[in-house]
């Protein structure tokens, strides 16, 4: 006999209603507002430790906003990064507020109970409930640009953009976006976390590039695909370091894991202390040079 078998209807919902009650205070913890001046106020999550704040774009349209966390604080929040194709961007604020627990969106079910969480109308950290449409199949509806978006039955208002959609666990499994023909969207925690491990988590070398023709019409060395002219290196940046040159082609990247790409496709990719190896042909020769990316910084605006 299981143990809901067990227990009287009353001390099963109790029981059920604590359970909810935990999950929705542990998502406000991680829930905060986004105020962008000439903007409507919007929500956020505390997407990562060090004050990172995942919204949508549309919320945080400018390069600094208001944030007000769950203890009631405000504070300066700036954008470091944004990707309006999939309506979010990314702030700092000094703050160190609890990061939500992030869950993996690709194994979503139809059906699967879900809470948004956010400030509708201006009524911070309210909750409603549904369930699981369709996820990560689809062209989504009409204006919808998501076709990997979570499309779920609870009510979003305006307000509710950039909170968390959670599963019954309180995992956040996407961030609210909009409503389509009553229908709630959400991006998924699997493109968020993308966004972040790439725009807002990656590093720099400090060097400017341009394509140039494959090298491999040059060398004959069989690499395919465009390369990479150096056009400027920074002082002081890890590629002057490491002895890159303007003028060195990039052939070719690889890391520690064993990963092998293009030099574009390197350069978009990169991991602050994470060392990339460079194959470039300087002068006709080729070499290997290991360069240590370093976070990027905040975006100050002008």
């Amino acid at each position: 006999m299981s143990t809901a078998e067990t227990l009287d209807p009353k001390t099963l919902l109790d029981t059920l209603s604590g359970a909810a009650e935990r999950v929705v205070a542990r998502l406000h913890r991680s829930l905060v507002t986004v105020q962008t001046a000439g903007a409507g106020a919007g929500a956020g999550i505390v997407w990562a430790e060090g004050g990172l704040i995942v919204t949508n774009n549309h919320v945080a349209p400018r390069d600094r906003a208001e944030v007000v966390t769950d203890d009631g604080a405000c504070h300066a929040g700036i954008v470091v990064a944004r990707d309006p194709a999939w309506d979010l961007a990314a702030l700092r604020i000094e703050a160190q507020p609890p990061a939500a627990t992030i869950g993996d969106s690709s194994h979503l079910r139809v059906g699967q109970l879900v809470l948004a969480v956010g400030h509708p109308w201006g009524q911070r950290g309210t909750v409603t409930a549904g369930v699981i449409m369709s996820a990560g199949s689809g062209k989504g509806g009409p204006g919808v640009p998501l076709a990997e978006s979570i499309r779920a039955t609870v009510r979003l208002a305006p307000g509710n953009s950039g909170g968390p959609l959670a599963d019954a666990a309180g995992q956040v499994i996407g961030v609210n976006t909009m409503i389509a023909g009553g229908v709630a969207i959400a991006i998924p925690s699997k493109v968020v976390t993308r966004f972040v491990e790439d725009e807002v988590s990656g590093g720099i070398i400090g060097i400017e590039v341009m394509p140039v023709a494959p090298a491999a019409s040059q060398t004959g060395s069989g690499i395919a695909g465009a390369t990479l002219l150096l056009t400027d290196v920074a002082s002081g940046s890890p590629a002057e370091a490491a002895g890159l040159l303007p003028g060195d082609l990039l052939l070719a990247a690889s890391t520690a894991g064993g990963d092998r790409r293009g030099p574009a496709g390197a350069l978009r990719h990169l991991r602050a202390q994470q060392p990339v190896r460079l194959e470039i042909l300087r002068g006709g020769v080729r070499r290997s040079v290991v360069v240590t990316p370093v976070r990027r910084p905040l975006r100050e605006p002008a």
